[in-house]
Protein backbone atom coordinates (compact mmCIF):
# COMPACT_ATOMS: atom_id res chain seq x y z
CA UNK A 1 0.00 0.00 0.00
CA UNK A 2 3.08 2.57 0.50
CA UNK A 3 3.62 3.01 -3.27
CA UNK A 4 0.10 4.42 -3.31
CA UNK A 5 1.24 7.30 -1.12
CA UNK A 6 4.57 9.43 -2.97
CA UNK A 7 6.15 11.85 -1.01
CA UNK A 8 7.83 13.45 -3.91
CA UNK A 9 4.12 14.26 -5.72
CA UNK A 10 3.11 18.24 -5.44
CA UNK A 11 0.05 17.26 -3.52
CA UNK A 12 0.15 16.88 0.36
CA UNK A 13 0.61 13.83 1.96
CA UNK A 14 -2.46 14.58 4.29
CA UNK A 15 -4.62 14.60 0.58
CA UNK A 16 -2.74 11.92 -0.85
CA UNK A 17 -4.66 10.27 2.24
CA UNK A 18 -8.01 11.57 1.56
CA UNK A 19 -7.81 10.47 -1.86
CA UNK A 20 -7.01 6.59 -1.03
CA UNK A 21 -9.60 6.71 1.70
CA UNK A 22 -12.55 7.93 -0.99
CA UNK A 23 -11.13 5.61 -3.50
CA UNK A 24 -11.19 2.12 -1.04
CA UNK A 25 -15.15 3.80 -0.56
CA UNK A 26 -15.55 3.65 -4.37
CA UNK A 27 -14.18 0.55 -5.02
CA UNK A 28 -16.31 -1.29 -2.14
CA UNK A 29 -12.49 -2.07 0.09
CA UNK A 30 -14.85 0.19 2.87
CA UNK A 31 -18.28 0.61 2.83
CA UNK A 32 -20.80 3.20 4.72
CA UNK A 33 -20.00 2.41 8.38
CA UNK A 34 -16.70 0.61 8.30
CA UNK A 35 -14.15 1.60 10.80
CA UNK A 36 -11.16 3.05 9.19
CA UNK A 37 -7.81 1.79 9.92
CA UNK A 38 -6.41 2.96 13.40
CA UNK A 39 -3.77 6.10 13.15
CA UNK A 40 -1.21 4.04 14.13
CA UNK A 41 -1.73 1.15 11.87
CA UNK A 42 -2.36 3.05 8.62
CA UNK A 43 0.75 5.08 9.13
CA UNK A 44 2.57 2.28 9.31
CA UNK A 45 1.09 0.98 6.38
CA UNK A 46 2.20 3.62 3.69
CA UNK A 47 5.47 4.79 5.85
CA UNK A 48 4.10 8.27 6.93
CA UNK A 49 3.65 9.99 10.44
CA UNK A 50 0.86 9.48 12.29
CA UNK A 51 0.06 13.38 12.36
CA UNK A 52 -0.54 13.28 8.79
CA UNK A 53 -3.08 10.55 9.09
CA UNK A 54 -4.31 12.27 11.58
CA UNK A 55 -4.59 15.69 9.57
CA UNK A 56 -6.56 13.72 6.60
CA UNK A 57 -9.34 12.25 9.07
CA UNK A 58 -9.70 15.75 10.64
CA UNK A 59 -10.13 16.74 7.03
CA UNK A 60 -12.75 13.96 6.00
CA UNK A 61 -14.54 14.60 9.09
CA UNK A 62 -14.55 18.42 8.19
CA UNK A 63 -15.96 16.80 4.80
CA UNK A 64 -18.54 15.13 6.32
CA UNK A 65 -17.23 12.18 4.66
CA UNK A 66 -16.11 10.21 8.28
CA UNK A 67 -17.54 10.56 11.66
CA UNK A 68 -15.06 10.84 14.51
CA UNK A 69 -16.57 8.41 17.81
CA UNK A 70 -14.76 9.31 20.71
CA UNK A 71 -12.69 6.09 22.38
CA UNK A 72 -13.52 4.39 19.33
CA UNK A 73 -11.86 5.71 16.24
CA UNK A 74 -13.33 7.20 12.65
CA UNK A 75 -15.86 5.56 10.66
CA UNK A 76 -16.86 5.97 7.75
CA UNK A 77 -20.39 7.99 7.11
CA UNK A 78 -23.55 7.17 4.75
CA UNK A 79 -23.39 8.80 1.48
CA UNK A 80 -25.15 12.30 1.76
CA UNK A 81 -29.09 11.52 1.54
CA UNK A 82 -30.48 12.96 -1.75
CA UNK A 83 -33.61 12.56 -0.05
CA UNK A 84 -34.71 14.63 3.35
CA UNK A 85 -36.13 13.57 6.78
CA UNK A 86 -40.21 12.20 6.41
CA UNK A 87 -42.68 15.25 6.92
CA UNK A 88 -45.11 15.29 10.11
CA UNK A 89 -47.90 14.16 9.86
CA UNK A 90 -50.81 16.20 9.64
CA UNK A 91 -52.87 16.66 13.25
CA UNK A 92 -55.84 14.55 13.74
CA UNK A 93 -57.85 16.92 16.11
CA UNK A 94 -60.14 14.28 17.48
CA UNK A 95 -59.91 10.58 19.47
CA UNK A 96 -60.37 7.42 17.04
CA UNK A 97 -61.43 3.77 17.40
CA UNK A 98 -58.62 1.94 16.60
CA UNK A 99 -58.69 -0.94 13.92
CA UNK A 100 -55.61 -2.54 12.77
CA UNK A 101 -55.55 -6.01 13.94
CA UNK A 102 -56.36 -8.25 10.69
CA UNK A 103 -53.17 -6.28 9.12
CA UNK A 104 -51.09 -7.00 12.43
CA UNK A 105 -52.16 -10.61 12.12
CA UNK A 106 -51.23 -10.36 8.33
CA UNK A 107 -48.14 -8.95 9.26
CA UNK A 108 -46.80 -11.18 12.01
CA UNK A 109 -47.81 -14.20 9.93
CA UNK A 110 -44.86 -12.95 7.40
CA UNK A 111 -42.57 -12.59 10.44
CA UNK A 112 -43.11 -15.74 11.83
CA UNK A 113 -42.26 -17.59 8.27
CA UNK A 114 -39.26 -19.23 8.53
CA UNK A 115 -38.20 -18.52 4.61
CA UNK A 116 -38.22 -14.81 4.84
CA UNK A 117 -35.79 -12.49 5.38
CA UNK A 118 -37.25 -10.72 8.71
CA UNK A 119 -36.76 -6.93 7.94
CA UNK A 120 -40.18 -6.75 9.34
CA UNK A 121 -39.70 -7.15 12.96
CA UNK A 122 -37.54 -5.40 15.44
CA UNK A 123 -34.87 -7.07 16.73
CA UNK A 124 -32.05 -5.26 17.08
CA UNK A 125 -29.71 -7.03 19.53
CA UNK A 126 -29.79 -9.54 16.43
CA UNK A 127 -27.12 -7.13 15.11
CA UNK A 128 -24.68 -8.91 17.72
CA UNK A 129 -26.55 -11.78 19.83
CA UNK A 130 -24.93 -12.48 23.04
CA UNK A 131 -26.07 -15.92 22.74
CA UNK A 132 -23.26 -18.05 24.16
CA UNK A 133 -22.21 -15.72 26.75
CA UNK A 134 -26.45 -16.49 28.04
CA UNK A 135 -25.85 -20.10 27.03
CA UNK A 136 -22.70 -20.40 29.72
CA UNK A 137 -24.14 -18.56 32.22
CA UNK A 138 -27.36 -20.43 32.22
CA UNK A 139 -25.13 -23.98 32.18
CA UNK A 140 -23.85 -22.28 35.39
CA UNK A 141 -26.97 -21.31 36.94
CA UNK A 142 -28.60 -24.52 36.56
CA UNK A 143 -25.44 -26.25 38.08
CA UNK A 144 -25.47 -24.36 40.98
CA UNK A 145 -29.33 -23.73 41.44
CA UNK A 146 -30.41 -26.82 40.45
CA UNK A 147 -34.23 -27.68 40.32
CA UNK A 148 -34.75 -24.45 42.38
CA UNK A 149 -34.28 -22.16 39.21
CA UNK A 150 -36.80 -24.19 37.54
CA UNK A 151 -39.79 -23.18 40.11
CA UNK A 152 -42.35 -20.59 39.88
CA UNK A 153 -40.16 -17.18 41.26
CA UNK A 154 -42.10 -14.32 43.16
CA UNK A 155 -45.02 -12.58 41.27
CA UNK A 156 -43.24 -9.28 40.95
CA UNK A 157 -40.04 -10.44 40.15
CA UNK A 158 -36.48 -12.00 41.04
CA UNK A 159 -34.82 -9.77 44.03
CA UNK A 160 -31.65 -9.46 42.47
CA UNK A 161 -32.20 -8.85 39.51
CA UNK A 162 -35.45 -6.05 40.49
CA UNK A 163 -32.09 -4.73 42.69
CA UNK A 164 -29.62 -4.66 39.71
CA UNK A 165 -31.99 -2.30 37.93
CA UNK A 166 -32.54 -0.08 40.74
CA UNK A 167 -28.96 0.37 41.26
CA UNK A 168 -28.80 1.02 37.35
CA UNK A 169 -31.91 3.75 38.07
CA UNK A 170 -29.56 5.22 41.15
CA UNK A 171 -26.35 5.48 38.87
CA UNK A 172 -28.19 7.32 36.14
CA UNK A 173 -29.64 9.81 38.87
CA UNK A 174 -33.52 8.65 39.29
CA UNK A 175 -34.56 7.51 42.59
CA UNK A 176 -35.82 3.88 43.14
CA UNK A 177 -36.65 0.97 45.54
CA UNK A 178 -37.30 -2.35 44.48
CA UNK A 179 -40.69 -2.06 45.91
CA UNK A 180 -41.31 0.13 42.28
CA UNK A 181 -40.05 -2.64 40.20
CA UNK A 182 -42.49 -5.56 39.02
CA UNK A 183 -40.58 -7.67 36.44
CA UNK A 184 -43.09 -8.57 33.70
CA UNK A 185 -43.33 -10.91 30.42
CA UNK A 186 -41.41 -8.65 28.27
CA UNK A 187 -42.42 -4.72 28.08
CA UNK A 188 -45.59 -5.03 26.64
CA UNK A 189 -46.85 -6.94 29.97
CA UNK A 190 -45.89 -4.22 31.18
CA UNK A 191 -47.71 -1.60 29.06
CA UNK A 192 -51.29 -3.69 29.95
CA UNK A 193 -50.82 -3.51 33.30
CA UNK A 194 -49.82 0.02 33.14
CA UNK A 195 -52.41 1.20 30.76
CA UNK A 196 -55.16 -0.40 32.86
CA UNK A 197 -53.58 0.83 36.41
CA UNK A 198 -54.99 4.22 34.96
CA UNK A 199 -57.17 3.87 31.85
CA UNK A 200 -60.80 2.38 31.94
CA UNK A 201 -62.78 1.36 28.59
CA UNK A 202 -64.25 3.99 26.56
CA UNK A 203 -61.19 6.60 27.82
CA UNK A 204 -58.69 8.75 25.45
CA UNK A 205 -55.01 7.70 25.50
CA UNK A 206 -53.23 9.89 23.70
CA UNK A 207 -50.07 8.26 21.35
CA UNK A 208 -47.30 9.55 19.39
CA UNK A 209 -47.90 9.50 15.32
CA UNK A 210 -46.50 7.19 14.41
CA UNK A 211 -46.21 4.93 17.12
CA UNK A 212 -45.56 1.06 17.95
CA UNK A 213 -48.18 -0.85 16.52
CA UNK A 214 -48.69 -2.75 19.71
CA UNK A 215 -49.73 -0.01 21.49
CA UNK A 216 -52.58 0.65 19.08
CA UNK A 217 -53.33 -3.21 19.28
CA UNK A 218 -53.58 -2.94 23.10
CA UNK A 219 -55.73 -0.05 23.25
CA UNK A 220 -58.44 -1.94 20.47
CA UNK A 221 -58.61 -4.55 22.80
CA UNK A 222 -59.13 -3.09 26.07
CA UNK A 223 -61.61 -0.67 24.36
CA UNK A 224 -60.45 2.36 24.32
CA UNK A 225 -60.00 5.55 21.68
CA UNK A 226 -56.82 6.70 20.63
CA UNK A 227 -55.59 10.53 19.95
CA UNK A 228 -52.79 10.80 17.70
CA UNK A 229 -50.29 13.84 18.59
CA UNK A 230 -47.61 14.42 15.22
CA UNK A 231 -44.22 13.40 16.35
CA UNK A 232 -41.03 15.06 14.50
CA UNK A 233 -38.58 12.36 13.14
CA UNK A 234 -36.08 14.74 14.98
CA UNK A 235 -36.91 15.76 18.46
CA UNK A 236 -40.48 13.55 19.14
CA UNK A 237 -43.53 14.67 19.84
CA UNK A 238 -45.15 18.39 18.93
CA UNK A 239 -45.04 20.42 22.10
CA UNK A 240 -47.77 22.61 20.60
CA UNK A 241 -50.37 19.78 19.55
CA UNK A 242 -50.06 18.23 22.98
CA UNK A 243 -51.15 21.39 24.75
CA UNK A 244 -54.21 21.93 21.77
CA UNK A 245 -54.87 18.42 22.60
CA UNK A 246 -55.19 18.53 25.99
CA UNK A 247 -56.91 21.92 26.36
CA UNK A 248 -59.72 20.29 23.66
CA UNK A 249 -60.11 16.64 24.92
CA UNK A 250 -60.51 14.93 28.15
CA UNK A 251 -57.56 12.55 27.84
CA UNK A 252 -56.83 9.92 30.46
CA UNK A 253 -53.32 8.65 30.21
CA UNK A 254 -50.53 9.42 27.37
CA UNK A 255 -47.78 6.77 25.95
CA UNK A 256 -44.99 8.65 25.04
CA UNK A 257 -41.46 6.83 23.81
CA UNK A 258 -39.33 9.97 24.77
CA UNK A 259 -36.21 8.31 24.43
CA UNK A 260 -35.88 6.33 21.16
CA UNK A 261 -39.53 6.62 19.44
CA UNK A 262 -40.46 3.21 17.18
CA UNK A 263 -40.58 3.52 13.95
CA UNK A 264 -39.23 7.14 13.95
CA UNK A 265 -35.79 6.65 16.16
CA UNK A 266 -36.53 10.18 17.38
CA UNK A 267 -35.60 11.42 21.07
CA UNK A 268 -36.68 13.99 22.91
CA UNK A 269 -34.08 16.67 24.10
CA UNK A 270 -34.12 16.76 27.63
CA UNK A 271 -36.10 20.45 27.97
CA UNK A 272 -39.16 18.74 26.20
CA UNK A 273 -39.18 15.56 28.21
CA UNK A 274 -38.89 17.26 31.56
CA UNK A 275 -41.60 20.57 30.33
CA UNK A 276 -43.73 17.13 29.24
CA UNK A 277 -43.89 15.84 32.26
CA UNK A 278 -44.65 19.10 33.97
CA UNK A 279 -47.35 19.90 31.88
CA UNK A 280 -48.77 16.26 32.20
CA UNK A 281 -48.36 16.11 35.93
CA UNK A 282 -50.17 19.52 36.30
CA UNK A 283 -53.47 18.12 35.49
CA UNK A 284 -53.05 14.97 36.53
CA UNK A 285 -52.87 13.11 33.77
CA UNK A 286 -50.36 9.75 34.05
CA UNK A 287 -47.80 9.56 31.43
CA UNK A 288 -46.38 5.70 30.77
CA UNK A 289 -43.51 6.24 29.37
CA UNK A 290 -41.99 3.13 26.96
CA UNK A 291 -38.87 2.89 27.34
CA UNK A 292 -37.57 -0.17 25.76
CA UNK A 293 -34.99 1.45 23.24
CA UNK A 294 -33.69 3.51 26.10
CA UNK A 295 -30.05 2.17 26.31
CA UNK A 296 -29.91 1.71 22.71
CA UNK A 297 -29.68 5.41 21.85
CA UNK A 298 -26.37 6.22 19.83
CA UNK A 299 -24.92 9.73 22.01
CA UNK A 300 -22.14 9.24 24.12
CA UNK A 301 -24.36 9.90 27.22
CA UNK A 302 -27.14 8.20 29.01
CA UNK A 303 -30.53 10.06 28.42
CA UNK A 304 -32.83 10.46 31.64
CA UNK A 305 -35.92 8.69 31.38
CA UNK A 306 -39.26 11.06 32.44
CA UNK A 307 -39.46 9.46 35.42
CA UNK A 308 -36.88 11.42 36.70
CA UNK A 309 -38.50 14.47 36.22
CA UNK A 310 -41.77 13.10 37.62
CA UNK A 311 -42.68 14.45 41.12
CA UNK A 312 -46.22 13.18 41.45
CA UNK A 313 -45.60 9.72 41.34
CA UNK A 314 -47.61 9.56 37.52
CA UNK A 315 -44.96 8.43 35.16
CA UNK A 316 -45.15 4.59 34.88
CA UNK A 317 -42.37 3.83 32.94
CA UNK A 318 -41.80 0.01 31.09
CA UNK A 319 -38.67 -1.53 29.30
CA UNK A 320 -37.35 -4.79 28.89
CA UNK A 321 -34.21 -7.09 28.01
CA UNK A 322 -35.91 -7.93 24.67
CA UNK A 323 -34.42 -5.57 22.63
CA UNK A 324 -30.84 -5.45 24.24
CA UNK A 325 -30.08 -9.07 25.70
CA UNK A 326 -32.39 -11.55 24.34
CA UNK A 327 -35.80 -11.30 22.97
CA UNK A 328 -37.20 -15.05 24.21
CA UNK A 329 -36.58 -14.99 27.29
CA UNK A 330 -39.35 -12.02 28.08
CA UNK A 331 -38.05 -10.82 31.03
CA UNK A 332 -39.85 -7.03 31.18
CA UNK A 333 -40.26 -4.65 34.27
CA UNK A 334 -42.71 -1.71 35.05
CA UNK A 335 -41.27 0.96 37.81
CA UNK A 336 -43.91 2.54 39.26
CA UNK A 337 -44.03 4.56 42.50
CA UNK A 338 -47.88 5.36 42.96
CA UNK A 339 -49.75 2.35 41.06
CA UNK A 340 -47.57 -0.11 42.36
CA UNK A 341 -50.11 -1.81 44.37
CA UNK A 342 -52.78 -1.87 41.65
CA UNK A 343 -49.62 -3.07 39.24
CA UNK A 344 -49.26 -6.01 41.13
CA UNK A 345 -52.99 -7.49 41.56
CA UNK A 346 -52.98 -7.13 37.96
CA UNK A 347 -49.30 -8.76 37.33
CA UNK A 348 -50.80 -11.75 39.54
CA UNK A 349 -54.11 -12.16 37.45
CA UNK A 350 -52.68 -12.29 33.94
CA UNK A 351 -49.86 -14.31 34.77
CA UNK A 352 -49.06 -14.74 38.50
CA UNK A 353 -45.05 -14.42 37.87
CA UNK A 354 -42.32 -14.42 35.09
CA UNK A 355 -39.36 -17.59 34.02
CA UNK A 356 -36.92 -17.62 37.42
CA UNK A 357 -34.65 -19.12 35.50
CA UNK A 358 -34.46 -16.31 32.46
CA UNK A 359 -34.62 -13.85 35.41
CA UNK A 360 -31.60 -15.61 37.22
CA UNK A 361 -29.57 -15.69 33.75
CA UNK A 362 -30.10 -11.79 33.33
CA UNK A 363 -29.42 -11.06 37.04
CA UNK A 364 -25.85 -13.14 36.29
CA UNK A 365 -25.48 -11.22 32.81
CA UNK A 366 -25.65 -7.83 34.74
CA UNK A 367 -24.07 -8.49 37.83
CA UNK A 368 -20.89 -9.48 35.94
CA UNK A 369 -20.49 -6.71 34.02
CA UNK A 370 -21.29 -8.74 30.61
CA UNK A 371 -24.14 -6.36 29.58
CA UNK A 372 -22.49 -3.36 29.80
CA UNK A 373 -19.55 -4.59 27.24
CA UNK A 374 -22.15 -6.64 25.33
CA UNK A 375 -24.47 -2.90 24.70
CA UNK A 376 -21.80 -1.31 23.74
CA UNK A 377 -20.94 -3.56 20.92
CA UNK A 378 -24.19 -3.93 19.95
CA UNK A 379 -24.67 -0.09 19.65
CA UNK A 380 -21.70 -0.08 17.73
CA UNK A 381 -22.99 -2.85 15.41
CA UNK A 382 -26.44 -1.24 15.28
CA UNK A 383 -24.81 2.56 14.21
CA UNK A 384 -22.84 0.40 11.30
CA UNK A 385 -25.65 -1.12 9.97
CA UNK A 386 -27.75 2.42 10.07
CA UNK A 387 -24.81 3.47 7.92
CA UNK A 388 -24.62 1.18 5.64
CA UNK A 389 -28.78 0.40 4.69
CA UNK A 390 -28.65 4.23 4.49
CA UNK A 391 -26.43 4.18 1.86
CA UNK A 392 -28.30 1.15 -0.03
CA UNK A 393 -31.61 2.98 -0.07
CA UNK A 394 -29.77 6.13 -0.86
CA UNK A 395 -28.76 4.31 -3.72
CA UNK A 396 -31.24 2.06 -5.13
CA UNK A 397 -34.85 3.64 -3.94
CA UNK A 398 -36.90 6.21 -6.38
CA UNK A 399 -36.22 10.23 -6.23
CA UNK A 400 -38.25 12.01 -3.64
CA UNK A 401 -38.00 9.16 -1.34
CA UNK A 402 -37.93 10.40 2.72
CA UNK A 403 -36.24 8.16 5.62
CA UNK A 404 -34.94 9.21 8.99
CA UNK A 405 -31.59 9.11 10.27
CA UNK A 406 -31.94 7.55 14.06
CA UNK A 407 -30.71 8.37 17.08
CA UNK A 408 -31.02 4.77 18.26
CA UNK A 409 -32.78 1.64 17.71
CA UNK A 410 -32.86 -0.37 15.45
CA UNK A 411 -35.52 0.59 12.35
CA UNK A 412 -35.42 2.69 9.43
CA UNK A 413 -39.02 4.98 8.66
CA UNK A 414 -39.10 4.96 5.32
CA UNK A 415 -41.53 7.69 3.08
CA UNK A 416 -41.81 6.72 -0.77
CA UNK A 417 -42.82 9.41 -3.00
CA UNK A 418 -45.88 10.20 -4.65
CA UNK A 419 -47.36 6.49 -6.19
CA UNK A 420 -45.65 4.79 -3.52
CA UNK A 421 -48.27 1.90 -1.29
CA UNK A 422 -46.97 0.51 1.85
CA UNK A 423 -49.34 -2.36 2.00
CA UNK A 424 -48.73 -2.96 -1.71
CA UNK A 425 -44.61 -2.83 -0.97
CA UNK A 426 -44.90 -5.16 1.50
CA UNK A 427 -47.39 -7.70 -0.31
CA UNK A 428 -45.05 -7.62 -2.97
CA UNK A 429 -41.90 -8.01 -1.35
CA UNK A 430 -43.45 -11.40 0.79
CA UNK A 431 -43.38 -12.68 -3.03
CA UNK A 432 -39.54 -12.43 -2.69
CA UNK A 433 -39.22 -13.87 0.89
CA UNK A 434 -38.51 -9.85 2.38
CA UNK A 435 -40.51 -9.10 5.53
CA UNK A 436 -41.16 -5.58 6.07
CA UNK A 437 -43.77 -3.59 8.16
CA UNK A 438 -46.11 -1.22 6.14
CA UNK A 439 -46.59 2.36 7.70
CA UNK A 440 -50.58 2.16 8.29
CA UNK A 441 -49.83 -0.11 11.27
CA UNK A 442 -48.51 2.92 13.47
CA UNK A 443 -51.37 4.77 12.83
CA UNK A 444 -54.89 4.75 14.47
CA UNK A 445 -56.47 7.08 11.99
CA UNK A 446 -55.22 5.17 9.03
CA UNK A 447 -52.05 7.41 8.23
CA UNK A 448 -49.05 6.58 6.24
CA UNK A 449 -50.11 4.69 3.96
CA UNK A 450 -46.94 5.51 1.68
CA UNK A 451 -43.95 4.51 4.33
CA UNK A 452 -42.59 0.95 5.51
CA UNK A 453 -40.27 0.24 8.75
CA UNK A 454 -37.44 -1.62 7.69
CA UNK A 455 -34.98 -3.02 10.31
CA UNK A 456 -31.42 -2.62 10.49
CA UNK A 457 -31.23 -4.77 13.46
CA UNK A 458 -29.83 -8.29 11.77
CA UNK A 459 -26.28 -9.84 11.05
CA UNK A 460 -25.29 -7.87 7.96
CA UNK A 461 -25.00 -10.16 4.98
CA UNK A 462 -25.19 -9.84 1.29
CA UNK A 463 -28.44 -11.30 1.29
CA UNK A 464 -29.35 -8.03 3.30
CA UNK A 465 -27.82 -5.88 0.46
CA UNK A 466 -29.67 -7.47 -1.89
CA UNK A 467 -33.02 -7.24 -0.12
CA UNK A 468 -32.51 -3.93 -0.09
CA UNK A 469 -31.71 -3.75 -3.45
CA UNK A 470 -34.81 -4.95 -4.41
CA UNK A 471 -37.05 -3.38 -2.97
CA UNK A 472 -35.62 -0.43 -4.39
CA UNK A 473 -37.05 -1.94 -7.54
CA UNK A 474 -40.14 -3.10 -6.22
CA UNK A 475 -40.61 0.47 -4.96
CA UNK A 476 -39.97 1.81 -8.33
CA UNK A 477 -42.43 -0.22 -10.09
CA UNK A 478 -44.97 0.79 -7.92
CA UNK A 479 -44.22 4.43 -8.57
CA UNK A 480 -43.91 3.64 -12.27
CA UNK A 481 -47.41 2.11 -12.35
CA UNK A 482 -48.94 4.67 -10.90
CA UNK A 483 -47.58 7.14 -13.38
CA UNK A 484 -48.70 4.87 -15.96
CA UNK A 485 -52.20 5.42 -14.93
CA UNK A 486 -51.58 8.77 -14.29
CA UNK A 487 -50.64 8.88 -17.77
Amino acid sequence: MSSIVDKNHESFLYQQVVDLIETMKSTGTLRSGDKLPSLRKLSSQLGISIPTVKQAYVELERLGKVEARPKSGYFLKAAEMPFNSPKRASFVRRPVPVRCQSLIEECYEVVHSPNNLQLGISHPVMASSPDKALARIMRRVLSHSGPKAMMYGPMDGFLPLKQSLVQRYLQQGVSASSEDIIITNGAQEALAIALQCVAKQGDTIAVESPTYFGILELIENLGMMALEIPTCSDDGICLDDLEESLQQHQVTACIFSSLINNPLGSMMPKEKRQRIVELLESRNIPLIEDAVYGELNFGESHELPMQAYSTKGLVLTCSSFSKTVVASYRIGWLFSKRYEEKAKGLKRALSCSSSLLNQMVIYEFLRGGDYDRHLARLKQALRVNKERMLALIAKYFPENTCVTNPCGGGVLWVELPVGGDGIKLFRKSVKDNISITPGVLFSASGKYKRCVRISYGLPWTEVVENAIKRLGELSHELVEERFDKVG
